[in-house]
């Protein structure tokens, strides 16, 4: 099995990711969300967000609780759980 396709299966809330910063009105750019990830103390630029969102980056438990703040949701909300 290709290195991405495994990666592919790690990565559980990449899309969901994308689906809610580009929900947002306006939406959040990539670059936007490093800044806010950025005061919350987690660093990911734009390129390593961008590879979480395609799937090809896996996301640590930190950076996933860093993200729900960052976009203002759940965390339960990134992983699509009711």
């Amino acid at each position: 099995m290709k290195k991405n396709a495994e990666l592919s299966k790690r990565n559980l809330i990449g899309r969901r990711v994308r689906t809610i910063r580009l929900s947002r009105s306006p939406s959040i750019t990539l670059e936007d969300l490093a800044g806010r990830m950025a005061a919350r103390g987690v660093t990911l630029d734009r390129s390593a967000l961008g590879r979480i969102e395609n799937g090809k980056r896996y996301v640590l438990d930190y950076e996933a609780v860093g993200l729900a703040k960052a976009l203002k949701v759940r965390l339960r909300d990134l992983f699509g759980i009711e």
